[in-house]
């Protein structure tokens, strides 16, 4: 038996063990709190497939699963090499219920996505060829079908992407606005603020934002215009009485 047919036996009988336990009517599976603004629903829709974009995304994806996964649901995280494990593990992720699926070849991309989404509630993927049409339209309606939710992240790891040749139902563009920890050319980056805005179909064709607060301790909490970061007082100060660089600018490049 060669390597490409052991594989596929092997995630057959990781499908057939875990299809029987997460099936569920329930029409939105929970995101955090602070995520839920950026939801139309207040949740992942089943059946549907959400994009992630920008400096951030896979944080933001690791936290919008994450309330899924403590649940009870199923996550398989298909190629993405990358993939922070522990990262995910400090935002909540259930790693016992967590399926990592090496990067199949082109040719058996989309059979293996259909299985995996006829199995688990949440599949998370970063593909690194051209989905085909086919491929898309076929993994969509198999969505909708089982109720599986399709999240597409694309990490910012330079590696060239390719668009999708379907719409999303639900993108999220995340977008860096300022970091906490570096004061004028010393100290350690901490924690994140970031910017999320959301736009899709149908009901999600008005845009909607959140600004969002990546701590150094992976926890997530919306933060408020005018608010301080975790690491300021109010007047921009650090925890030593040290002001931040001006204008809020903590990085700055050196030649």
């Amino acid at each position: 038996m060669g390597d490409a047919e052991r594989a596929s036996t092997d995630l057959r009988a990781v499908i057939e063990r875990i299809r029987p336990t997460v099936l569920s009517a329930e029409r939105v599976l929970s995101v955090p709190e602070p995520l839920r603004p950026v939801f139309p629903l207040g949740g992942l829709a089943r059946g549907s497939r959400l994009s992630l974009r920008g400096t951030g995304a896979a944080s933001i994806a690791m936290h919008a699963v994450a309330p899924a996964s403590r649940e009870g649901s199923w996550v398989a995280v298909v190629g993405v090499g990358a993939w922070g494990w522990a990262a995910a593990a400090r935002a909540g992720w259930s790693l016992e219920r967590s399926v990592f699926v090496v990067e199949p070849p082109a040719s058996q991309w989309g059979t293996v996505m259909a299985a995996l989404v006829d199995a688990v509630d949440v599949v998370i993927v970063d593909p690194a060829h051209q989905v085909t049409a086919s491929d898309a339209r076929r993994l969509a309606a198999r969505s909708r079908e089982r109720g599986a939710v399709v999240v597409d992240v694309a990490l910012d790891d330079g590696r060239r992407r390719y668009r999708w040749p379907t719409e999303s139902d639900l993108v999220l563009t995340v977008e860096p606005v300022d970091w906490d920890g570096l004061e004028v050319g010393h100290g350690l980056l901490g924690d994140r603020l970031v910017r999320v805005t959301s736009e899709g179909r149908r009901g999600a064709a008005r845009p909607r934002s959140v600004n969002l607060l990546l701590d150094a301790r992976s926890v997530l909490r919306e933060h408020h215009p005018g608010g301080a970061l975790a690491g300021q007082n109010e007047r921009g100060q650090n925890e030593r009485g040290e002001r931040n660089a001006p204008g809020g600018r903590h990085l700055r490049s050196v030649g």
